[in-house]
């Protein structure tokens, strides 16, 4: 394939390596793509990039709108990327720093990350508390009623959040629950000036949280930290003093993910 030059370069010796590039250029952007969109991007003819979109959309790799005119990753992809995070080679390390903060704490914690509409658990360890929520690594909470999700919601902007609420009915799960987009955005617009967020028995009645994002060197995260206990040990008062203990666990999974990468720890 001949890309013309100054266009994203499909690189691969086969057709399935250069699918897998295609996938590549989708999947790194934060908003859906069109046929027309990615001939200007790559520079190919358009009934072979019309080619390469029907195979990764069969393979369910990709899945189209309901407009049917844009792409987004589908669920087969969205599997094999949470099973990456769930299973890869950091999982000891990123597991020591969940320990050592419970064990600075007593109260549970999560390690989370952003999958379509829900936070996904990529790993939990729990308190030596008799009273406990157990969620095991692998569970998955709305977005809307998690404090690690209102994290993930704001980073973006109010277009892309109302494109994944969209297809993310707001549900009533307790009377705390927030389901007015208005007083959702509300929630959202002080979360990104705080940095940190709270689910105050959104999800489950008793239920207290407060989590922060893990910040990336690469733009936009995709990991959080969460501290979860029943209300009668924490509340929106008291969980403010687990933030100095939250923000070094933060900033330890930082330079984790930097040194991983091979790049400088974010500041």
């Amino acid at each position: 394939m001949n890309e013309r030059p100054g266009h994203a370069r499909l690189d691969g010796d086969t057709p399935t390596m250069r699918l897998l590039a295609l996938l590549e250029v989708i999947a790194a952007k934060d908003q859906l793509v069109t046929l027309q969109g990615l001939v200007e991007e790559t520079g190919l003819p358009k009934p072979t990039v019309h080619r390469m979109l029907q195979q990764l959309e069969a393979a369910g790799m990709l899945q189209r709108d309901s407009d049917g005119r844009q792409y987004g990753t589908g669920a087969r992809l969205r599997r094999l990327a949470e099973n990456l995070l769930l299973n890869d080679t950091l999982h000891g390390a990123r597991h020591t720093v969940l320990r050592q903060l419970v064990e600075e704490i007593g109260e549970s914690c999560n390690l989370t990350a952003l999958s379509g509409s829900e936070v996904l658990y990529l790993d939990r360890v729990e308190t030596a508390a008799p009273l406990r929520f157990y969620l095991h690594p692998g569970s998955r909470v709305p977005v809307h009623c998690s404090a690690s999700g209102k994290l993930f919601l704001a980073q973006m902007s109010p277009a892309q959040r109302r494109r994944l609420l969209a297809h993310a009915p707001l549900m009533q799960y307790t009377p705390r629950t927030l389901v007015e987009i208005d007083a959702l955005e509300a929630e959202i617009e002080h979360v990104s000036r705080v940095g940190y967020a709270f689910d105050n028995e959104e999800f489950l009645p008793g239920l207290f949280c407060i989590a922060m994002l893990v910040p990336s060197s690469t733009g936009r995260s995709n990991m959080g930290i969460a501290i979860q206990a029943p209300i009668m040990r924490m509340t929106e008062h008291n969980a403010l003093d687990s933030l100095p203990a939250l923000r070094r666990a933060v900033d330890a999974l930082a330079a984790i993910e930097a040194e991983n990468a091979g790049l400088p720890a974010p500041a």
